[in-house]
């Protein structure tokens, strides 16, 4: 097992997305990730970071004293002792989830972590890079979430929805970047369309603002 991982910051805060918005949640973001979105708000999580001990990871987290844990990044699945980390984490007893970009494998994740799996848009820059049998993998635990930027990528994320079944797999999640795709505009799309997804604006931004460690 992987001892160790390059850790950017551990903090606690309210989740701001996925079906656990609003819980009280202590976040490990990890180094690191391959991908460049156009819309990316971790970008300084690239570069540098801390060596932590997984048995130091697992201390920090536990000194805040809640049952939720969020892994996330940059990418966290680019580090492989990301996967010792959450087995580590599940044994402890924290409901664990992960934040993963997906275009890296995600079968080997342990069982217990509910995955939050994102579709990389036309609008991302990054659309190339999704890893389509990641969709094989998914249950009813797992989350997809798509990053809208504009009109056309909701157009598209709308058509790879209906024409695969994708709310059939896990709930999925329709969200719009940060002061460039209006909540409203995207809400009136969906509900237009009777689309079965869930939109979703970061409640952790509107609470404090495009900034880190919140």
């Amino acid at each position: 097992m992987s001892q160790s991982l390059r850790i950017t910051e551990i903090f606690f805060s309210l989740q701001g997305e996925t079906s656990r918005l609003g819980l009280p949640t202590v976040f490990v973001r990890l180094t690191g990730c391959p991908l460049r979105c156009g819309y990316c708000d971790s970008a300084y999580a690239f570069h540098g970071g801390e060596r932590m001990s997984l048995a130091a990871i697992v201390e920090a987290v536990a000194k805040h004293g809640t049952p939720y844990v969020c892994v996330t990044g940059g990418e966290p699945l680019a580090q492989a002792g990301c996967h010792d980390l959450l087995v580590r984490l599940c044994d402890a007893g924290f409901s664990v989830s992960l934040e993963t970009s997906g275009h890296l494998p995600i079968d080997k994740v342990d069982p217990r972590v509910s995955r939050i799996v994102d579709i990389k848009t036309p609008g991302s820059g990054e659309v190339e890079k999704n890893l389509w049998t990641n969709l094989q993998h998914l249950n009813a635990r797992d989350e997809l979430k798509f990053v809208l930027v504009h009109r056309y990528d909701y157009e598209w994320a709308r058509e790879l929805l209906l024409d695969n079944g994708l709310h059939t797999l896990c709930p999925v999640i329709f969200s719009p970047v940060w002061e460039s795709l209006p909540p409203r505009d995207l809400a009136e799309w969906v509900i237009a369309d009777k689309l079965p997804v869930r939109v979703q604006v970061q409640l952790h931004k509107i609470l404090w603002g495009d900034k880190p460690g919140v």
